[in-house]
């Protein structure tokens, strides 16, 4: 039976908001070097999801890369899902991949290293791609329907197993949701044209939304930034602004307890006090 040697801090925790009411975040992996996010290819890739992943790696300290995974069953041209999830994603190394064929895997091998992490929703081929970088079936893997390219949660757990060419590979069960946390840098990053686009608005304060002299309103205008990515953009500042405000009340609740905690103690320490003869 294996038994915990020891408990290193965290030096990079990738974490996403927790299901539910609670404003407690979930840990899906630390202290993690790199974060490869699946995208099927034989099924429609969700862009709004890739760029979720991607705010969360790059909130975490580790480097993202995207693996277009089955390209021998893509629906439509890969390379033009490549060039389209490249424009989305500044910085990042996004490759064609496929577990059958072995197209793109030695590329994909080459820049995963140290502590990597697989994430994506079901049927994404996680499992299969890391079974084919382990050189043998590790990770269980499992069908996906036809309707909709998804898969069932062939992965219930998370696993973490060693490379043949050194570091190691966490495996996660698939994602049906992503929930941010306050992750307002990772966005930042993952919106980088944006981001660039910003100091050259009339107002350093510009929100981007009805602004005159907005120069990220002008480049949408213009058709140098789609408007999906904005409107994306603007979707997950709110998610993540929302999620710091809750972080920030349930820290003003725990103060506020621990308070209320301390002054029972002090009365009841005088009251005994009081009480004495």
């Amino acid at each position: 039976t294996p038994e915990l040697a020891a408990l290193l801090p965290r030096r990079t925790a990738i974490t996403r908001a927790s299901a539910g009411r609670g404003s407690h975040a979930q840990a899906l992996a630390a202290n993690v070097d790199t974060v490869a996010v699946a995208v099927s290819l034989a099924g429609r890739a969700a862009p709004g999801l890739v760029e979720r992943l991607l705010a969360l790696a790059w909130e975490s300290g580790a480097q993202p890369v995207i693996a277009l995974t089955k390209a021998d069953l893509a629906d439509r041209d890969p390379a033009e899902t490549l060039a389209e999830f490249s424009a989305l994603a500044p910085g990042v190394d996004v490759l064609l991949t496929s577990s059958a064929t072995g197209e793109g895997l030695d590329t994909l091998a080459a820049v995963l290293t140290g502590t990597v992490v697989l994430l994506g929703p079901s049927g994404a081929g996680k499992s299969s791609l890391g079974n084919t970088l382990l050189g043998e079936e590790l990770l269980a893997t499992g069908h996906v329907r036809e309707q909709d390219g998804r898969g069932r949660h062939t992965t219930v757990h998370r696993e973490l197993v060693p490379l043949p060419a050194g570091g190691v590979l966490i495996d996660t069960p698939g994602l049906r949701a992503v929930g941010l946390q306050d992750t307002g840098d990772g966005i930042e990053q993952v919106f980088a044209e944006i981001t660039r686009l910003a100091p050259h608005c009339r107002f350093a304060d510009c929100a981007h939304q009805t602004e005159p002299g907005c120069a990220v309103l002008a480049a949408v205008e213009d058709g140098t930034l789609p408007e999906r990515r904005l409107v994306s953009y603007r979707k997950l500042l709110r998610e993540s602004a929302w999620a710091a405000s809750r972080d920030d009340a349930r820290l003003r609740a725990q103060r506020t307890a621990e308070r209320k905690a301390i002054t029972r103690h002090l009365r009841a320490t005088y009251q005994h006090r009081d009480q004495r003869p």
